[in-house]
């Protein structure tokens, strides 16, 4: 079967090249250079329709990044995403433009992504006024559906965002998404800046929303005890690479990537007595300057010569992806 979302070897490079004062003073001798970053490094993986995979990594490994590109929000540097088989990194192709329109992202912090200056009705109706999915006539039955369908009470849809608690807000980047009829969403860290008791509430919405409108997921997020109960795949990241890829219960029963076992040793579990947690060693290297060879190789208790002279390959045994020595019939 076609899998609903395809990444194929996807990168995404910033670079920062040398101004006309720079150039000057490059000229003369100073001591500068041209930068680039590789924020996220040839990823590949595939999400079926009706699945949540959740994203996970430490902050700065390149999730967000990976998630705007799918959302269209940043171009690739090199590889191809591909929407129910069709290249949508081609912005040219007509049939990649409608298939942009059924991925939507939600935002981590609502305030920051909701016009401040726009009533809700206009914030959740104007795109689905500008695709023909209603008329100008008919925008307040539909922005009143679509409020309903997150939670929030229709009359509200005269009042500005400042207006709102921060649940609720993040419930009108959500109604906003689902305006132009979505069948894929990315959701940033989108429960990171609520309370916890709305945490449970906005995750309960999007499972419910899940069922009835049939939607997939790419849930982006650093709490792995969301990520185990929301997702049905985990896809963890680590500056910038895939690292691990398996079913949610095979990772957290058994991950394999040494990475991986770092940061599930940090999630507290419930009735397992008294533990001692112990942070992941060392600090993560800077994307400016990657260590060789695997990236994780100078925190990695595990590390040996090949691991700083050779990028790991992918290991797949039983749907359980793996980029670690330690897999690949060899030695570290």
């Amino acid at each position: 079967m076609t899998p609903m979302l395809e990444l194929e070897g996807v990168s995404r490079r910033f670079e920062k090249t040398f101004d006309a004062v720079e150039k000057l003073a490059f000229r003369l001798g100073a001591d500068l250079r041209e930068t680039c970053v590789n924020a996220v490094d040839t990823a590949s993986f595939a999400v079926g329709r009706g699945e949540v995979v959740g994203l996970v990594g430490e902050s700065g490994c390149g999730k967000s990044t990976l998630g705007r590109m799918v959302a269209g929000l940043l171009p690739v540097s090199d590889g191809t995403i591909r929407f129910e088989g069709v290249d949508v990194t081609d912005a040219r192709n007509p049939q990649a433009r409608e298939k942009r329109l059924r991925i939507q992202m939600i935002f981590q912090d609502p305030m920051s992504s909701l016009n401040p200056r726009m009533k809700v009705q206009n914030i959740i109706g104007e795109a689905a006024i500008y695709h023909g999915l209603t008329s100008r006539a008919d925008m307040p039955a539909y922005v009143a559906g679509m409020m309903a369908k997150v939670g929030l009470d229709p009359s509200y849809a005269q009042r500005y965002p400042h207006q709102f608690s921060g649940g609720q807000r993040q419930r009108i980047g959500i109604a906003r998404a689902l305006a132009v009829q979505p069948d894929f969403l990315i959701c940033d860290e989108s429960i990171a800046a609520l309370d916890v008791s709305i945490q449970a509430q906005v995750i309960n919405l999007f499972q419910d929303l899940r069922r009835d409108l049939d939607l997939t997921y790419l849930f982006i997020s650093h709490d792995l005890g969301v990520i185990e109960h929301i997702a049905d795949r985990v896809v963890v990241m680590y500056l910038g690479r895939i690292v691990e890829i398996a079913p949610t219960d095979a990772l957290f029963r058994g991950p394999r990537h040494p990475y991986t076992q770092a940061l599930l040793d940090q999630v507290p579990r419930l009735g397992a007595g008294r533990q001692a947690f112990r942070t992941v060693k060392g600090e993560i290297p800077s994307p400016l300057n990657p260590p060789p060879g695997c990236h994780f190789n100078p925190r990695c208790p595990m590390a040996g010569p090949r691991c700083r002279a050779e990028v790991p390959r992918t290991i797949t045994v039983d749907g359980h992806s793996t980029a670690c020595h330690l897999h690949d019939g060899g030695t570290a």
